[in-house]
């Protein structure tokens, strides 16, 4: 199991506290805290929201009193994100487990929990693990030393993001656990299984291995609030979402290829498609460009390098301006090591940080990518002035100021042999 105790440099998630926003709807979240929040979760093992001891105000799902019992989501979940902010009186105890299947007595016995707790005045608190204290993996994974909680009465972000076998835990901003407990195959790893078998939960039948199953908050004996929640289903259709590559051909794109007359082969002779998965081979260098421009959106594509060959590539955003090479647009670098980096072509209007920025680079915050031969996800917000770039889940640059102009959207051949699939893209306007 890869896990990383340190922690990666990060912008800070801040949950907002308006209802749900068209980028929101676009980005594939639920607002679970709002006014339907009651008919999005029901009691473990019940058919409906508790009629005691959870309330729903003021985009709040807070403990009143004893009596009821654990909230289950009605919906469930492989691959999900979770977003929010949790508040403790002095002295409390919750959590948030996740992949829970209602089958034995209690959440916990089936689903791994994200530790919520007061530390500093929990009783007994001297006898309790690392493992067992907020942010954890309860029992099973400490967080990072030097985590931020903030104190009773105050409220704490709080973040889960489990996507192809990664999962991490954020709390007020930052990672404080990273495992794998699953390969890209969806194979559960023997890390993780060994991990669950010298544990306390080796005892419960389906403890960490359910491939899909509810989200929980914990009832605890009171003291817990919740608010803005936002759950999303990372395998899910987005609502208007267009698929731009169908997995099967290329229709739809363009290629420019300047070298190939030279080189003896058409433009889109560089791409090939197999099993749903689009190959550049690299050479000669060019890109492929949708054959539509679009404006605002949201775009989701995965790629990977060949094992142990790193390369470059990139994915360009509102390319405007004549075919050539390279094209005027705003690029979000693929180059290995570096993606989440980028490039302004051809003096594109931008405004990004400066002191990240050398020439027309801007570097990303830190590095989110997974080894050489896996699969890497990217996540483009392209938002009126703003371009956001999230790599397997974490923002890692930012833009703002960005021309607000309609482009094509443009996958790179550059000097490595590449591959994409899932390409889609929801439209904000």
């Amino acid at each position: 199991m890869h896990v990383r105790h340190t922690f990666a440099a990060s912008l800070a998630f801040a949950a907002t506290t308006l209802a749900q926003t068209p980028l929101d709807a676009a980005r594939g979240y639920t607002d679970y805290s709002g006014v339907k929040a009651t008919e999005l979760w029901h009691a473990y093992k019940g058919a409906t929201f508790p009629a005691k001891g959870w309330l729903v105000e003021k985009h709040e799902i807070r403990q009143t009193g004893p009596g009821g019992g654990d909230l289950v989501t009605n919906a469930t979940f492989g691959d999900f994100e979770f977003v929010g902010a949790f508040k403790l009186e002095a002295k409390a105890n919750s959590g948030i487990m996740w992949r829970v299947a209602e089958t034995l007595d209690a959440t916990w016995q089936t689903g791994p929990e994200y530790q919520i707790l007061e530390d500093s005045t929990y009783p007994g608190k001297e006898n309790l693990k690392p493992a067992q204290l907020s942010g954890a993996l309860y029992d099973l994974l400490p967080p990072a030393e030097g985590k931020v909680l903030h104190p009773a009465g105050a409220w704490n972000d709080v973040r889960i993001y489990l996507r192809h076998g990664l999962l991490q835990h954020w709390l007020n901003g930052k990672k404080v656990v990273e495992a794998t407990i699953q390969t890209q195959d969806g194979a559960f790893t023997k890390e993780w299984l060994e991990k669950i078998a010298g544990s306390k939960f080796r005892d419960y039948r389906g403890f960490g291995v359910t491939p899909r199953g509810m989200i929980a908050l914990q009832d605890h004996g009171g003291g817990v609030a919740f608010k803005d929640v936002k759950i999303r289903d990372l395998e899910a259709t987005r609502p208007n979402e267009v698929a731009l590559f169908n997995g099967s051909t290329l229709e739809g794109w363009h290629a420019v290829v300047p070298g190939a007359e030279k080189a003896g082969i058409k433009p889109l002779d560089v791409w090939s498609v197999a099993d749903g998965v689009l190959t550049c081979k690299g050479t000669p260098g060019g890109y492929i460009r949708t054959e539509k421009k679009y404006t605002n959106y949201v775009l989701r594509l995965q790629w990977r390098f060949m094992p142990g060959k790193a390369g470059n590539s990139g994915v360009l955003l509102r390319m405007v301006g004549e075919d050539k090479v390279w094209p005027k647009s705003v690029e979000a670098q693929l180059q290995s090591g570096q993606a989440g980096d980028f490039w302004n072509i051809d003096e594109f209007k931008m405004t990004v940080e400066k002191s990240r920025t050398t020439g027309r680079n801007t570097k990303r915050t830190h590095t989110a990518e997974r080894p050489l031969g896996e699969w890497n996800e990217y996540e483009i917000i392209v938002n009126k002035g703003d371009v956001v770039l999230h790599v397997n889940g974490e923002e890692l640059n930012r833009a703002t100021d960005v021309e607000e102009v309609a482009g094509y959207i443009c996958l790179q051949s550059e000097g490595a042999e590449i591959q994409f699939k899932n390409i889609r893209l929801t439209p904000l306007d």
